[in-house]
């Protein structure tokens, strides 16, 4: 059977998915195609169920969740630390609401993130990697960070307003879910909790050979110092990615809940995890 297995393009990701695309890990039987696309265009094709297992913003899993059920691996979820607001000259966090945030999605949960912390702030949507850009080049006031720029937006003469996941972690005490894996329902549950395993198994492999997955990542670095994709692989793959355990399944549970109480998210939901 074949398998579209979708995720960004990014280093964290492409860390935690090298054993399965190098055939590291067994896929049981299964043939699975990697299909790599920013995570707002991966949030906007699970509206229509494009992919058997996709990466998914937390925040755009209430749209699709008669589609898809959550896995409780393969997560980016950030203890303490998350999205950043930075800006070219200092900007006290009380004025993000008066100000115009280019940001790199309406569904991503760092959008979700920031209607929580400042509902009235304008924001514009631009693409992930060019949102440093726009704020260097002035047609932004702030800009939302996500991915890599998180430790390279100082390099480019911008300085930090707030990040979002200390505030979430100071605020409920909780880390701040940010990405997950989801799988299709119509796939049956034998075949979900199988899928699931797959994810949990090429995390675990590639956490067990940390060298060699990082290698295969640097690839998809955009150019970053190996130091730093270190770094940032470090932060976003580690034994939440392998399981969220009870504290990360509460803290998505509290992230939409506070998004629909919020009037962010229209409808609200009880998070569904599958088992396996």
């Amino acid at each position: 059977m074949r398998i579209s297995l979708a995720h960004s393009p990014d280093s964290d990701d492409a860390f935690m998915f090298y054993g399965l695309a190098r055939g590291k890990v067994a896929a049981d039987g299964l043939e699975v195609t990697h299909v790599l696309m920013d995570i707002e265009t991966l949030n906007r094709e699970a509206m229509v169920g494009k992919h058997e297992v996709t990466a998914i913003s937390f925040h755009a899993w209430p749209y699709v969740a008669e589609t898809y059920a959550l896995m409780p691996c393969g997560g980016s979820i950030g203890d303490g630390y998350g999205p950043l607001l930075v800006a070219r000259e200092p900007v006290p966090p009380s004025a993000i609401g008066s100000r115009t945030v280019a940001v790199p999605g309406t569904l991503t949960s760092a959008y979700l993130a920031l209607k929580l912390f400042a509902p009235t702030a304008q924001t514009r949507v631009v693409a992930f990697d060019r949102i440093l850009d726009e704020v260097r080049e002035g047609r932004a006031d702030i800009g939302l960070i996500i991915h890599e720029g998180q430790l390279t937006y100082g390099g480019q003469g911008l300085t930090k307003v707030l990040d979002l996941g200390a505030w979430w972690k100071q605020e409920t005490g909780l880390p701040l879910p940010l990405g997950g894996n989801a799988v299709r329902r119509d796939l049956g549950p034998e075949l979900m909790a199988r899928l699931t395993r797959l994810v949990r198994e090429t995390v675990r492999y590639s956490l067990a050979h940390r060298k060699e997955a990082l290698d295969y990542a640097m690839s998809y670095a955009r150019g970053m110092d190996p130091g730093v994709a270190d770094r940032f692989v470090g932060m976003w793959v580690n034994e939440m990615t392998i399981d969220c355990g009870e504290i990360g399944r509460r803290a998505v549970q509290t992230f939409l809940d506070r998004g629909h109480a919020a009037g962010v998210i229209p409808r609200q939901v009880k998070v569904e995890f599958v088992e396996a």
